[in-house]
């Protein structure tokens, strides 16, 4: 298994709070990617900074508290991730992520939003309509039971699952980073280069999102993946090429 060097470096570097390998790299860059998407202030140099240091750097920049709180979650989140790389995707487990992603953020639990649950009361995207909150449970569980009766998780797997999840919506809030960091670990887990979304491609992304909402389609979102799997593989090569060669 090609990601199997990947893992163990995940996790050895964690371990050794090491802050200049592809952990802390894929950390930061997750973070302020998939955040900002979702209209984060927070620049590149303040992700660091927070992750490298927990402290943001001395500046005149604008931010918001509940962007800190979910920058935080986030790395939780992705450590959460690693530890559980083992099990299976389920249920349990993506209400765990959305726990440590959420269960920080004041705003949120101030709005009464179910942190580490499902939705309690209707949310559209945009113009479109998701899952009403007493069709959320039935639909996850369609939805997990369809991609585990697959037995080779490819790229336009991926895209579906991960296209069909953010119609569904099943969380107040979050839905977004939740269903990204299941596209990276699920890719992981595939033995396919994972993916991590940039910002300046956000307007493709919504797209391909809207696509599939609309056609039932997913080339939009996988050609997307195949670019960012490309860049992410430019990463692996620089950190572990020394190992895998």
């Amino acid at each position: 298994m090609k990601n199997e060097q990947l893992i163990r470096r995940f996790r050895i570097e964690r371990k050794k709070f090491d802050r200049s390998g592809i952990y802390a790299y894929t950390q930061r860059t997750l973070a302020y990617n998939s955040n900002k998407i979702e209209g984060s202030t927070l620049n590149e140099e303040q992700t660091a900074s927070l992750f490298d240091t927990g402290m943001l750097p001395v500046s005149d920049d604008y931010y918001r508290a509940k962007d800190v709180e979910e920058t935080n979650g986030h790395f939780l989140m992705f450590n959460k991730m690693i530890d559980t790389l083992d099990e299976p995707l389920s249920e349990k487990l993506i209400k765990e992520f959305h726990y440590e992603l959420k269960s920080g953020v004041f705003e949120d639990r101030a709005n009464g939003y179910a942190i580490g649950d499902y939705k309690k009361r209707p949310n559209m995207v945009g113009m479109y309509e998701t899952a009403l909150p007493r069709e959320v449970p039935e639909k996850m569980r369609e939805l997990l039971a369809w991609y585990h009766e697959i037995p080779i998780k490819t790229l336009a797997v991926m895209a579906e699952f991960h296209a069909r999840y953010e119609a569904l919506h099943p969380f107040q809030d979050g839905n977004g980073r939740t269903g990204r960091l299941i596209l990276f670990r699920e890719c992981l887990k595939a033995d396919l280069t994972p993916v991590v979304i940039e910002d300046k491609y956000r307007t493709k992304y919504i797209e391909g999102l809207k696509e599939y909402r609309e056609t039932g389609k997913t080339e939009i979102l996988q050609n997307l993946f195949t670019e960012e799997q490309e860049k992410y593989a430019e990463k692996v090569e620089y950190f572990l090429g020394e190992e895998l060669n």
